[in-house]
């Protein structure tokens, strides 16, 4: 089971291990380990091989893998052996895997950063790995009702989180904590707040899908919002504190393990500011025109319900998410002092050394066609109408990207209007019909052959018809999860002092009852049609209907100023 270590420098080997390895953040922190030539490298993600980017072939990393002083290991954290592969042999783990934060899926979150993180925790007290430094985030203590100014980590976790990564995450972290002294081994986490930098492959890129989708001139809030952001290296450069923290003799060692640190720039700034700076370095306008939270929030439920809806049909997490806009609306500055005097961080890189500019006019010269406002006039990538509708099958089938497929599914859609709703029956014989017809499809097709002249007929597998005890299990808990926040809201709204839950209640409801009033039958004949055929013209006329939408949106914030006041101010009493 055991990994083949190569002799560095004819001395004793020291290993470290780097979960989720090939990540953002984790890139950086293994580029420096190995600068500092503190350890050998192990880079531990779910890839089955390493693949890097030509600079990365030609920099650190690529003659380190060359050398054998770094080796990349493919480890999926959910799978305890593979995990004890991983960590076998090694002083230090740096924990950072983590699922992608904007996939709001509590199943793969809780797979990951609890039971995955779990499983890091077991391997390092078996196999007597001496310290553990896990990569946590400042949302395990925020709830998104509460902005948080200036924060320190006394602030306890919230009965509710924002999301299920942030309530996941604020386990995953729990769960390290308490193993501090386990078997010798000392354990920290950290806090990187709102990470940015070279190859960020998230903020920059969604920053410019949502400005050439027209969103951009938007703020959502008052703009007021203070948020700490923490520059890449300034990441990486925590962990390594941390890690010589623990290693230390006591008693800072001691006082430096079983604690959860904040780390950011130092340099709270309006996170509006920050955006419009990185708008206005690709050639964007800066955002202007101010919209409430709470008006925000009743589309952004109804988008995430079309999610959850479509989700397993292809489309992609929508960038309009209830947690998102919690987290635009928001001030999240975090106080640094216990970093600082507990493992001696404090920041290598600073915002005011230019640090945007470089970020815009070096690390994006490869992308900057594509990313710059004035490459608009060249569609590169996938349209707005298509980024809408998640960029999978969803988007082909209704974009009529290949026709065959978009007649199929509308004659399905209409058989299923023929046979289940236009002809007036009840829902119990709906389903009893439907059932019957799958019965009948399924018994034919086990009976035909594999082959029937030059066509092959798939068969179902077994699999299909199985749920695991594992999966049963994970159901079961999704259930009760939805079923505790669902209550949770219940109480909120009997208590009577959540104005804006009250508001999304009412709002929720009284678009159920426009719904209602319209027969099934009627929703497939009007709906379908218009679903079809409306986002192929918004294709053709994107730039025009953005440009309505925008005066049309401009023109009811400058005469509903009184309302956009009191929804504001209610918030702010939240």
């Amino acid at each position: 089971m055991g990994l083949e270590f190569n002799p560095m420098g004819g001395g004793e080997e020291r290993w470290c291990v780097v979960t989720g390895g090939r990540g953002f953040a984790a890139r950086h922190l293994v580029v420096m380990l190995i600068k500092y030539d503190m350890f050998s490298v192990r880079i531990a993600d779910l890839g089955p091989t390493i693949k890097l980017d030509s600079d990365e072939e030609s920099g650190v990393l690529g003659e380190a893998l060359k050398s054998g002083r770094a080796v990349y290991v493919s480890a999926d954290l959910r799978d305890k052996s593979q995990v004890l592969k991983a960590c076998q042999g090694s002083e230090v783990v740096f924990h950072m895997a983590a699922p992608d934060s904007s996939i709001n899926n509590h199943k793969l979150h809780h797979s990951v950063n609890v039971q995955g993180t779990n499983n890091i925790i077991d391997a390092c007290i078996e196999l007597k790995v001496k310290r553990l430094v896990y990569t946590s985030s400042p949302s395990v203590v925020f709830d998104g009702v509460n902005g948080i100014i200036n924060g320190n980590e006394s602030i306890p976790y919230p009965a509710k989180h924002n999301d299920s990564y942030s309530s996941t995450k604020a386990e995953g972290e729990a769960l390290v904590i308490k193993s501090n002294g386990s078997n010798g081994l000392l354990t920290c986490c950290i806090r990187p707040s709102s990470i940015f930098g070279p190859g960020d492959k998230l903020l920059v890129p969604s920053l410019v899908d949502a400005a050439r989708a027209g969103k951009s001139k938007f703020i959502i809030g008052d703009g007021n919002n203070m948020y700490d952001f923490t520059y890449v290296e300034n990441v990486a450069h925590a962990h390594i504190c941390a890690e010589r923290a623990l290693a230390s003799e006591q008693p800072v060692s001691g006082k430096a393990a079983g604690q959860a640190y904040f780390i950011t720039n130092m340099e709270p700034i309006k996170f509006w500011e920050f955006m419009s700076l990185l708008l206005e370095g690709l050639g964007y306008e800066r955002p202007k025109i101010k919209i409430p939270a709470a008006v925000m929030m009743p589309i952004a439920n109804l988008v995430e319900l079309i999610y959850k809806l479509l989700a397993p049909y292809g489309m992609k997490v929508p960038q309009l998410t209830p947690s998102r806009i919690r987290l635009l609306s928001r001030s999240r500055t975090f106080d640094c002092s216990m970093a600082n005097d507990r493992i001696g961080y404090t920041p290598i890189v600073t915002l005011q050394s230019n640090i945007l500019r470089t970020y815009l006019h070096f690390d994006l010269l490869d992308a900057v066609i594509y990313l710059r406002a004035d490459a608009q006039t060249i569609r590169i990538g996938p349209s707005k109408a298509e980024l809408l509708l998640g960029c999978g099958k969803v988007a082909d089938v209704l974009l009529w990207r290949n026709r065959k497929e978009t007649f199929t599914v509308l004659l399905i859609l209409a058989a299923f209007d023929f046979n289940f709703v236009a002809s007036g029956y009840t829902a119990i014989t709906a389903v009893s019909k439907l059932l019957l017809a799958a019965s009948v499809f399924l018994f034919i097709h086990s009976k035909l052959p594999k082959k029937i002249l030059v066509y092959e007929i798939e068969k179902i597998p077994d699999s299909k018809f199985h749920v695991s005890a594992a999966a049963s299990r994970q159901m079961s808990l999704s259930v009760a999860s939805k079923w505790n926040s669902a209550m949770s809201d219940l109480k909120s709204l009997c208590k009577g002092n959540d104005s804006i839950l009250f508001f999304k209640v009412v709002l929720s409801l009284l678009l159920v009852s426009m719904v209602g009033a319209f027969s099934l039958h009627n929703i497939f004949v009007i709906g379908l049609p218009i679903i079809f055929i409306a986002f192929v013209v918004y294709e053709k006329k994107e730039e025009e209907i953005d440009n309505f939408v925008v005066k049309a949106l401009s023109f009811g914030c400058k005469f509903k100023p009184d309302l956009t006041r009191k929804v504001s101010n209610s918030e702010k009493q939240q």
